[in-house]
């Protein structure tokens, strides 16, 4: 890759040594984070956890976002060879995972495209991409046959909130085009013996305090794109301001009401969305990891 034009902000940096694109990443594989993940949804984490592998780095960078540690750059970092990466995908397995969870990958794709080439003959879990939903679809097709369960969110519906809260007015019609390919990649959703998510696509979205009027509208649209009966929603109170506080908008320093969340899950629930709702409890800096600690996992990794 002589410049990046991965994602659809198309920098066309190289990418090597200072220059750095938008997500602030070199063409060096950098991991904050790789564990046994419990706080997934419940046919992801299951009984023994979810393999997430957390990228360093966004292409979205969000004003609100709960993993502003690792996704500006800061925090713990480990650098990893395709080779690494390899290992540490087996070493999750190895440890019990239900499967391979890829946190943010976007702006690494080619590379992870590579090893997933490598791996996933032998690899007896499924593999998940989980993203912001900015995705190109041109990157997406290098990842056809090589990811088994998309999980995209889908953020906003207004252009004007994309704008203003991700740097991205063209969001949704982005995102749109994105989950359209993720879902021809996969097909309809399906799960194993144990409930346990095999293919598919699982949609997420987080409701925003103010912005319930662009939640509707986000699963309105949703349900154009595809049909419902074949994906599932995962609708998430889980807002956290105390990521935000620093932010301009004043309506992100709150935390979200039973009334805007309790409207957006009824209009779900009409237009015959299945899938995951939390409640209000889950708001709460207790669910995102710690991303400043140590990670014995890749320290190993590197050791080897």
């Amino acid at each position: 890759m002589d410049i990046c034009t991965l994602c659809p902000r198309e920098c066309s940096v190289e990418r090597d040594g200072d220059r750095l694109g938008f997500c602030g990443e070199s063409q060096k594989i950098t991991l904050s984070r790789a564990s046994l993940h419990m706080w997934e949804e419940p046919p992801i984490s299951g009984t023994r956890g979810s393999g997430t592998i957390f990228f360093c780095g966004c292409n979205l960078r969000c004003v609100f976002c709960q993993n502003k540690i690792i996704s500006r750059g800061e925090g713990t970092r480990y650098e990893l060879s395709e080779d690494e990466l390899c290992r540490l995908i087996f070493k999750l397995e190895e440890l019990g995972a239900h499967n391979i969870n890829l946190v943010t990958p976007s702006h690494f794709a080619d590379k992870v495209a590579l090893c997933l080439e490598r791996v996933k003959p032998r690899l007896t879990i499924p593999v998940i991409y989980n993203s912001s939903g900015y995705e190109k679809v041109s990157t997406l097709k290098m990842l056809d046959g090589l990811v088994d369960v998309y999980l995209p969110d889908f953020k906003y519906f207004s252009a004007e909130l994309s704008a203003s809260y991700s740097a991205a007015p063209d969001y949704s019609e982005v995102a749109s085009a994105a989950i359209s390919e993720m879902f021809r990649q996969t097909g309809k959703i399906k799960f194993d013996a144990d409930s346990l998510v095999k293919s598919g696509v699982i949609v997420r979205h987080l409701i925003l305090p103010a912005c319930r009027k662009d939640s509707i509208a986000v699963l309105d649209r949703l349900s154009e794109l595809l049909p419902i009966e074949d994906i599932r929603l995962s609708l998430m109170s889980q807002y956290t301001p105390d990521f935000a506080l620093g932010c301009e908008f004043k309506n992100l320093h709150r935390k979200l009401t039973s009334f805007e969340y309790n409207s957006v899950l009824t209009h779900a629930i009409e237009l015959g969305f299945e899938g995951y709702f939390q409640s209000l409890s889950s708001s709460s800096q207790e669910y995102t990891p710690d991303f400043d600690a140590e990670c014995e996992l890749l320290k190993g990794i590197k050791e080897m």
